[in-house]
């Protein structure tokens, strides 16, 4: 049993006395041991994520989850295709570590892993815990999080020393321990000269490092801005959970303002912002086109700056929303896991009788529209089911939300609903015993 001085999942005074107080405001890098128990996350979770890779290579299938193979700072994509290809290891850890020396023809290795929790159910819910504390406790991060695993007995990260650009958590899960090394952005540029990655020989730089051991279990927070690199002489795996918090301007630039200058800029040649431009007099040159875009410019700008509220309100809501549906883990196409839960429900089963139950770590939210139809979400779904409150009511989500099973009532309606939110890939059904009795047949 693991033996930590920690709440799990860390309670709310954790969020707001525990942490700031050790990380100096959440600024310095610090320790959590033994925060994470084995039951939440281990290695061979990640294991069974890298098989469910290499079961989408081999079925051809689109997703957002890669894999990278490194022998010491060299990327190898020449391996990871023998690596995708090869017959399986047998099950555990034990039994890997020997199967990626041959694949690598090196006995040291590193396999780099993004987007783990569109792979691994049990990695999204078990860490997933976790998440929802830091969102319940310090807050939403609006990009949302994404998992990143380190497996390997790697010298170094095949990275060498490099920034964080975000806040993040790497979770250690063992079956060996990490070392794990850290400088401030001030410290770093003046051992350095400047920002770039230290690669090869950075010995003398661990020596000046702020120096922690992670065992399995532990959390280090990694601010933002923090120079780092792991080293390990044994196998284990480590699992990073970057925090995206993106900026406001990125957010605005990417996403609200096209779609307020796109709307403002007309539709059709009748609209007179689609009046076509005057044919340009070559004998004044581009002074007078320049002012013409000058003056239309300022001009839709102004109308934007009236409208860009209402949009940013509208954004928000849907950001927020989709998040929190999907569990705060960020919103990726190509989600494995996601379409092979869609594809294991059963509408036919959906019968009264029937039970449904959310599958962690998601959860059912609702945007309002202006009449008295709502939009749910489930596992970032967008843009949501259209329901009302006859199809699914506020008890019904609530009760799902809390992790409860539904036995599922006469009510045509609601069965069309819980159809419906079935091709999500949030809930899982459980036929009632005559249904599984006739499947048996």
């Amino acid at each position: 049993m693991m033996n930590s001085t920690y709440p799990w999942p860390p309670d709310q005074a954790f969020w707001t006395g525990t942490f700031p107080e050790h990380t100096t405001g959440r600024t310095t890098p610090y320790l959590f041991k033994a925060i994470i128990p084995a039951a939440a996350a281990g290695p061979d979770d990640v294991l069974a994520g890298f098989e469910a890779i290499r079961r989408a290579h081999a079925a051809g299938a689109d997703i957002k989850a890669h894999a990278r193979v490194y022998v010491a700072e060299d990327r190898r994509d020449d391996l990871l295709a023998h690596a995708l290809t090869a017959p399986s290891w047998d099950e555990g850890v034990d039994a890997f570590v020997p199967w990626m020396q041959d694949v690598a023809a090196a006995e040291r290795f590193s396999l780099v892993i993004n987007n783990l929790e569109t792979i691994s159910p049990a990695l999204a819910a078990g860490l997933g815990t976790f998440l929802k504390s830091v969102i319940d406790g310090w807050g939403l991060p609006l990009g949302g999080a994404e998992q990143v695993a380190f497996a390997g007995n790697y010298s170094g990260t095949a990275f060498g020393i490099h920034e964080g650009y975000e806040d993040a958590f790497l979770v250690h899960l063992g079956p060996n321990a990490k070392n794990f090394y850290c400088w401030p952005a001030e410290q770093y540029e003046k051992l350095t000269g400047g920002k770039k990655a230290t690669l090869g020989d950075y010995q003398a730089l661990l020596e000046e490092a702020e120096h922690f051991l992670l065992e399995p279990g532990d959390a280090l927070f990694l601010p933002r801005r923090v120079f780092h690199v792991g080293t390990q002489d044994t196998f284990s795996v480590s699992v990073a959970m970057p925090l995206y918090t993106y900026p406001y301007a990125q957010i605005l630039q990417s996403r609200i303002i096209p779609d307020v200058l796109a709307v403002l800029a007309g539709e059709g040649p009748d609209d007179p912002l689609n009046e076509p431009s005057e044919m340009a007099d070559t004998a004044v040159g581009p002074d007078a086109v320049a002012d013409r875009l000058s003056g239309v410019g300022r001009e839709l700008l102004l109308l934007a700056a009236d409208r860009v509220g209402g949009e940013a309100r509208q954004h928000a809501e849907q950001r927020w929303a989709t998040l929190l549906s999907n569990g705060g883990w960020e919103l990726v196409e190509g989600d494995l896991a996601r379409q092979e839960a869609a594809d294991a429900f059963d509408p036919e089963q959906v019968t009264p009788g029937a039970g449904i139950t959310l599958i962690a770590p998601y959860q059912v939210t609702t945007l309002d529209s202006d009449d008295d139809t709502r939009h749910v979400l489930l596992r970032g779904h967008q843009t949501g089911i259209a329901l009302d409150d006859a199809a699914l009511d506020r008890d019904t989500v609530a009760a799902l939300n809390d992790g409860d099973t539904i036995a599922l009532p006469d009510n045509p309606e609601l069965l069309t609903a819980v159809r419906a939110l079935g091709a999500t890939g949030g809930l899982h059904l459980s036929p009632r015993p005559a249904d599984t009795e006739d499947t048996k047949k």
